[in-house]
């Protein structure tokens, strides 16, 4: 039986929750939450090591973008496993990386040769063209749009409808 342990019961861990219900990922999920008192909820975050085992993926649903990728190498660091989360209606080209700790959301394209680094969220509809990095801990918001030839700095966060235009950042 496949576990997810979701840390963090805000909004950005719901979505996640309806998220892998709806693409049926997981038999079982739970949440760890440091100060919401729902029955879903089975611990604080730091009690994360009780529930390792190889039946069960973390995924870290923070909106904070640093502390995201700080708890995914915390979950590294503890040999847990990270779980990448991509919705079957987002087209992920065969071409493309992402890396783990992600989640590409419904109605996202992460188009050919496009890199997705450690800890993104690809959000509803968004698009990340051909030839661009997306740096870990980016989060695209909804229906935003990263246009070729483009490199998204660490933890930079794209705005809702946002388009970046070819050639804005440097790929360096």
């Amino acid at each position: 039986m496949k576990k997810l342990v979701i840390l963090g019961f805000g909004g950005y861990g719901k979505t996640i929750e309806d998220v892998v219900l709806s693409a049926k990922m997981f038999d079982e999920i739970i949440f760890l939450d440091d100060k919401a008192t729902d029955s879903k909820v089975k611990g604080v975050c730091k009690d994360f090591e009780k529930f390792i085992d190889e039946n069960t993926w973390f995924y870290p649903a923070f909106g904070n973008n640093n502390l995201r990728v700080e708890w995914i190498y915390l979950l590294n660091g503890a040999k847990a496993q990270v779980a990448t989360i991509i919705h079957p209606s987002a087209y992920v080209s065969s071409n493309a990386v992402v890396e783990q700790g992600c989640a590409v959301l419904p109605n996202a394209a992460i188009n050919t040769t496009a890199k997705v680094r450690t800890g993104c969220i690809v959000n509803f509809g968004a698009v990340v063209d051909h030839d661009v990095i997306i740096e870990k801990g980016v989060h695209l918001c909804i229906n935003s749009v990263v246009k070729a030839y483009n490199r998204i700095a660490p933890f930079a966060k794209i705005e809702a409808g946002q388009v970046i235009f070819n050639n804005t950042f440097a790929m360096e």
